[in-house]
């Protein structure tokens, strides 16, 4: 085992691709660990753990930020976790394949404070788009990109 192992950090209550993270963490040997507030199914694998946090706001954050540092990827769509992990060293990927970075995480917060004010004030502003395979290949490309960069930078080997 590496002394500096890549792990995965899926928040997972809501993930449409966690199955699609099984797949790439099984072929690269990575331990992956599957948070959630309630019992998810995960396959039956030594390098995949569940991890069941209390229903308390952000347990599963406040759990994957109290682990993560460079060399951690953490799969989710929430972008103060992402913020949170991007400020530790963390990898973070989104579920559509948008990869979170201390260049961009300041316009994603921005972004999604002020779409949380609009729907305060009332405001009808349609939600998300509906996921789709293009959003499940572009995260495919992007979780490869992230483990073959940490790879080269020393980690996981």
């Amino acid at each position: 085992m590496s002394e500096n192992p890549i792990t995965i950090y899926i928040d997972a209550d809501a993930c449409p691709v966690k199955d699609e993270v099984y797949k790439v963490a099984a072929r690269h040997g990575l331990k992956t660990f599957v948070v959630a507030n309630s019992f998810i199914n995960i396959p039956r694998d030594p390098r995949i753990e569940r991890v069941i946090v209390n229903d308390a706001p952000d347990a599963a954050d406040d759990w994957i930020v109290l682990r993560v540092a460079r060399g951690a990827i953490v799969v989710t769509a929430d972008v103060p976790l992402a913020a949170r992990a991007v400020k530790l060293g963390a990898d973070v990927i989104a579920p559509n394949g948008k990869p979170f970075s201390e260049s961009s995480i300041g316009m994603a917060l921005a972004t999604r404070n002020l779409m949380q004010d609009l729907r305060e004030a009332g405001a009808t502003t349609g939600g998300p788009r509906p996921f789709s395979p293009r959003d499940r290949s572009a995260f495919l490309s992007a979780l490869d990109l992230a483990i073959t960069r940490l790879k080269r930078a020393g980690f996981g080997v």
